[in-house]
């Protein structure tokens, strides 16, 4: 049985601005890998932390049986509010501690949904630090995000 793993990344110029996604999913046995699907994608007018939760949503929701994972990502923001924050979000009607509506709702309600159905372990890794399949990721979102960049006008 393959084992898969997902580096994840989101990117934005400008925040909100033009944003991407990228995915890096690998399939692996044991140190073989088996098979690589870059994905990526984006929107024109985005933050990072968006771009951040639709990367690992997009790494969820392309496996179509329940599937063991690791989603490997350079955001606390995402980590932790999956592992940790989401809980309480969902006690208190998603409210925030200080009783605001949970910024992203839409999205981490579909993460939820998509986490559910596999088998996950969350992961994370210092952005821009070197770590090779965490920087394809970054260059996955920034191509992501490319087509919703405006043309820089002539000088």
């Amino acid at each position: 049985m393959p084992e898969f793993i997902a580096y994840t990344d989101g990117a934005c110029s400008g925040n909100p601005g033009p944003g991407g996604w990228g995915v890096l999913l690998i399939a692996r046995d044991g140190e073989t890998v088996l098979k690589e699907r870059p994905m990526c994608g984006g929107a024109e007018d985005t933050t990072n932390n968006r771009m951040e939760l639709m990367a690992a949503i997009s790494a969820l929701e392309i496996l179509d049986r329940k599937t063991k994972i690791t989603i490997v990502t350079d955001s606390t923001y995402v980590k932790d509010g999956l592992t940790k924050w989401i809980h309480g979000w969902k006690k208190n009607g998603w409210k925030n501690a200080q009783k605001k509506p949970v910024k992203n709702e839409d999205l981490w309600k579909r993460l939820d949904e998509a986490n559910r159905r596999h088998d996950v372990t969350w992961e994370w890794v210092k952005g821009h630090a070197g770590h090779p399949e965490n920087e394809r990721a970054d260059e996955l979102a920034r191509e992501g995000m490319e087509p919703f960049k405006k043309p820089k006008p002539e000088a």
